[in-house]
Parts: structure tokens; C-alpha cells; sequence
């Protein structure tokens, strides 16, 4: 059965490539992009030894194939989408299979160990089969002098629009550096444009990052060295991409960030206040799910939260991570909040939103842990009994505060992870529930091929026998068995007629075009390449390129010529 730890995973704790199948767009060639130099150590060079002035000569913009790997959360997920959608729109070709790409795009996490580890492999891994590498995300951001990423090109956190510089120089033979944080009026913004294509690794799901970085200062966190301190969107830029989206197809919209319940207090707005008008837009058939929020920002919005999150059109589930029961290991790990503030959430939300799911994690051995402090942190999931517990084993990540604290006996540690584990285990959410007729999105393809994943209202986890007509619709079923972290549903035919019709998913770089259109603007190569595609004509193309190839080269040797595709 499908594992609702791993479908929470998908969204705060995802590995995914980009991509179920292979895809593939018509080349083009948009404007060579100038040598920006943002700040210093950016912009490009020659790697040592490299052969950049024959790969400058022969080399031709928008020509050859990039695989693009994820690590990490939904926000990372959200930048790799972002970046393959700019790749696709410049004429690359997005590979499934890293064999088959020329150069390798590898988006980082740095949260745990484990994840910076498989980052590492990958770029020997790479290397070793020859490829070019970019790296990209939160170890490259946070670490720029680390020995794996030396001689790499570097695409940042707040840098993804820039993707295509990046590989360009990267074929070229150049390494690039692409590392500040973007400004709005001298303050730190969300990031790169929210407008500006995608591709979804689920079509019928959007992820929408809100802001970037936090306002916390946690002893053990690593990410915060990488995406900073709070720098949020303005709420017209996020509604405006949600109701774009929403045109494509897509269901179910995901917000996104570090800590989405400090949105927007570096730009006068509030979490409450964006919910409220993303809610105006939704449309019968979709559904929200906010993101993680830590508990120190969500209690001053908790009773807005409570209200908002009771509307039909929004998941009645939070994922907030309390980490210890203990108030002194809190403290320790520079929390701001205590275990009574974050009971009080629970019982807010568990009062005044029927049948919530709260979802939190656990962190067994924090250094200076007592047994005392983890009784604290014990008697709390037996308190809540929470449906979606993360439970982790304290990692010292290096740089940290917590790095340089005493550790707890790594034995110990292992004690305790299994005590809390097998306690997790031990107690059964959804008995009782058989029978019941619930509202169910389904939105996606169960690990195990056999069955569809819908969500209920609480953002429980229904598995479904597939059919073709249902997919991205809102129908309802009646629940025929339950199990530790799922429940099977048996399909109410009605539902189906009556289900509210959305539009088909489409190909999304061509609604981009449309948008532009619309605007009065034109999207670099995006327009010629999904124009191409949409008339299905390709035959001419590998002429058209060969042809603009040799001016290209011819005009690289004529000073002052600028070429436009």
C-alpha cells in the first residue's frame, strides 16, 4: 500500500528526476545571452585546461540534451521544474536517463547528510561518465568553496531564470558562478520571476514557492546558510501564477517555502491575507495545501489559519515540525517556542478545524539530549498520536552550532529512534473508517502502478482502482478498508457525472506564449519553439538550425554584430 509518510515526503522531503518519459522540442535558437558579472566571483571563465575557444566556435545555443536530478523539498522541486521548463523553452531537449544527456543539472539539499552525500556521488558519477555538470540549490549556494563543486558552474537559489547561461557557458567550456540574491528596492526578493515555464513533474499539481529563507536561526539547520533570511513574493505575482496555472489544467496547488508562515512579514503582508485572496480564485474542483510552517509565526495568525483552513477548497492538513518535547532541548536548538506553544496550535487547530491532520517531525539525539528530554518529547506523540511523524536522527551538518555541541552516544541515539518508531507504528489512524463516504482529488498514480492516490479533505491518503476518467477530478468514494498509512476506497459511479470539469492538462510551454502574447510581450525562444510544436512541424528544423549555425559562426568573427533568433 502506498505510504502517506512518503506521500508527505514528495512534497518536504522529495528525490525525484524531472519527468516520467523523455521530452522533447523542437531546437531554436534564442538571443546569446550577454556576460553578466552580478558580483564578484560571478559570471564565466575558462576552466584550466579546457578547450573553451574551439567549443565557443562550434558551439550552438539551444543544441543538446540536459537530464535534470532533484534533491529536497518542494521548493527545490518547484526550482528544478522551473529550470527544465527554461531549457525546454530555449530548445533543449529534456532527458529522462542521465546516459543520454550531454550535460547533467544536479539541484542540492543540504538539510541532511544522506542527501548532500548522493549529491556528491552524482557529480563523480558524472565526471566519470564524461558529462558537463551545473550544480545548483543549497549545498552549492551555502558551500562555494566545498572541493566538489570546484571548477563547476553554479546556478543559485535565486539564480534558476539563469539556467541557460549556465549550461551554455558550461558547453562552451566556461565555468559560471551565478550566486547573489535578487533585490527589489534594495530588499531581498522571493526570487526569480514566478512567471516563466515549467515542467511539472505531476502535470495536475503546481508548486508555488511564496518566499525563500526564514526568519529563524536553528543550531542544527544548514539550509539557512543557503537560502537566507526572509525574503517574500508580493501577493499579485502568486495569485497571478496560480491563476495562470489553473488554466493548464492543473487541480491542486502547493505553497511552498522554508517557513511559509512568516510570509510576508518583510513586505507588509501576511500568510492569512495571501489564503484569503488565493481562495477567491480557486475554482469548484481544485484544492490548496499550504506548506510547513514552523510554530513561532503561525500563532499569530492562528485563528485566521483555523478559518481558512475550515474553506471546502482547502486541505484541512499542516505539517508543523516541533522537533522536541523538551523545552530545554528547544532551546537548544534555538526553537523560539516551547512545548506549550506548540500544543496550543495543535489544540487551535484540532478544535476548530474537524478532523485535521497534523503532520510534525521528531529529531531522536539532539546533543545534550537527557533521557528526561526525550521522555518530554514521548509523552508528546502519545499525547497527539499524529498520522505523519518524521523521525530523524540528529546529523551534525557541518558549519552549525550543533556540529560543535557534545553528542549524544550514537547508540543511544539509535535506542531512541527505534523506541519512537515502534511507537509510531504501534497505533492505527483510520480504523474505524470503513464505510464512510468521503470527497476524494485524485491527482496521481500510487507507487505500486496498480492503484490512483486521491486526497480527502483532510489530505488522507484513498487508493483507488485507475481509470482514465477520473484523473484530476473531485468524485467521491466509499472507504472499504484501512490500513496503518492508507485507506482503499471504493469508486460512487454518480460522483463521476457529477464531478466539476476542469481543463485537460496542455502543454504548458505554449500557455506560456499565450500569457506572453497577451501581455504584449515575447518569451525568448519560447514562442517559435511552441508555435513549431503545436503545427507538429519539425521536419524543416534540422536545416533551419544548420543554416543559422554557419551565421552564427560567421558573425562571431564580425566585431559589433549582435544576433537575435
Amino acid at each position: 500500500m502506498e505510504d502517506p509518510r512518503r506521500a508527505v515526503a514528495d512534497i518536504e522531503d522529495a528525490d525525484a528526476g524531472l519527468g516520467p518519459k523523455r521530452v522533447r522540442k523542437t531546437a531554436v535558437l534564442p538571443k546569446r545571452a550577454p556576460r553578466v558579472r552580478i558580483g564578484a566571483g560571478e559570471g564565466p571563465s575558462a576552466r584550466p585546461g579546457s578547450n573553451a575557444k574551439v567549443q565557443q566556435d562550434s558551439f550552438v545555443p539551444g543544441v543538446g540534451t540536459v537530464f535534470v536530478r532533484t534533491w529536497g523539498c518542494s521548493h527545490n522541486n518547484s526550482d528544478g521544474e522551473y529550470m527544465a521548463g527554461l531549457l525546454a523553452a530555449a530548445g533543449y531537449t529534456i532527458a529522462a536517463e542521465p546516459a543520454d544527456a550531454d550535460v547533467w543539472i544536479l539541484n542540492s539539499c543540504t538539510v541532511k547528510t544522506p542527501s548532500e552525500d548522493g549529491f556528491n556521488n552524482s557529480i563523480r558519477d558524472a565526471k566519470a561518465a564524461g558529462k558537463h555538470v551545473v550544480v545548483a540549490g543549497c549545498v552549492p549556494q551555502g558551500q562555494q568553496s566545498s572541493k566538489w563543486i570546484d571548477g563547476l558552474s553554479i546556478v543559485g537559489v535565486q539564480q534558476i531564470d539563469r539556467v541557460c547561461e549556465a549550461v551554455e557557458e558550461t558547453l562552451r567550456g566556461n565555468t559560471i558562478r551565478l550566486v547573489s540574491n535578487k533585490r527589489v528596492a534594495g530588499k531581498k526578493a522571493g526570487g526569480a520571476s514566478l512567471d516563466l515555464p515549467k515542467i511539472r513533474k505531476n502535470p495536475l499539481i503546481e508548486i508555488v514557492p511564496i518566499n525563500t529563507g526564514c526568519l529563524n536561526a536553528c543550531t542544527y539547520c544548514k539550509t539557512k546558510h543557503a537560502r537566507g533570511d526572509l525574503g517574500s513574493y508580493p501577493p499579485d505575482e502568486i495569485v497571478s501564477r496560480i491563476q495562470s496555472v489553473l488554466q493548464e489544467g492543473v487541480v491542486e496547488i502547493w505553497l511552498t517555502s522554508e517557513d511559509t508562515g512568516a510570509y510576508g512579514r518583510d513586505i507588509d503582508s501576511s500568510l492569512p491575507e495571501l489564503l484569503w485572496r488565493i481562495v477567491e480564485v480557486l475554482p469548484e474542483g481544485t484544492m490548496l495545501r499550504l506548506g510547513m510552517t514552523n510554530p513561532p509565526y503561525i500563532l499569530d495568525h492562528l485563528d485566521e489559519i483555523v478559518k481558512v483552513m475550515a474553506h471546502p477548497r482547502v486541505y484541512s492538513f499542516l505539517h508543523v515540525p516541533v522537533q522536541a518535547g523538551s523545552d530545554e532541548v528547544l532551546a537548544a536548538m534555538k526553537r523560539e517556542y516551547t512545548r506549550a506553544d506548540f500544543c496550543h496550535v495543535v489544540d487551535t487547530l484540532r478544535a476548530g478545524v474537524p478532523g485535521v491532520s497534523i503532520a510534525t517531525d521528531i529529531i531522536c539525539g539532539f546533543p545534550g539530549e537527557t533521557p528526561d528530554d526525550f521522555e518530554d518529547t514521548m509523552t508528546l506523540c502519545q499525547k497527539y498520536k499524529f498520522p505523519s511523524l518524521f523521525i530523524n536522527q540528529f546529523f551534525p551538518r557541518p558549519g552549525t552550532p550543533a556540529a560543535r555541541m557534545e553528542r549524544v552516544d550514537p547508540r543511544e541515539v539509535k535506542r531512541r529512534t527505534k523506541r519512537l518508531s515502534e511507537f509510531f507504528r504501534s497505533y492505527l489512524p483510520y480504523t474505524g473508517r470503513e464505510g464512510a463516504v468521503l470527497d476524494v482529488l485524485v491527482t496521481e498514480i500510487a507507487s505500486d502502478k496498480k492503484h490512483f492516490v486521491g486526497h480527502t479533505k483532510r489530505y488522507e491518503q484513498v487508493l483507488l482502482a485507475p481509470r482514465d476518467d477520473i484523473m484530476g477530478k473531485l468524485v467521491q468514494v466509499r472507504i472499504v478498508k484501512t490500513t496503518k498509512f492508507s485507506m482503499e476506497g471504493e469508486l460512487i459511479e454518480e460522483s463521476v457525472r457529477r464531478a466539476p470539469v476542469r481543463p485537460k492538462p496542455t502543454q504548458q510551454l505554449q500557455h506560456v506564449v499565450q500569457r506572453q502574447r497577451a501581455r504584449g510581450q515575447s518569451l525568448q525562444g519560447v514562442e517559435t519553439n511552441a508555435e513549431a510544436t503545436a503545427a507538429g512541424s519539425t521536419s524543416w528544423a534540422p536545416s533551419w538550425i544548420i543554416v543559422v549555425a554557419v551565421l552564427l559562426l560567421l558573425f562571431s568573427w564580425i566585431p559589433g554584430v549582435v544576433m537575435a533568433a
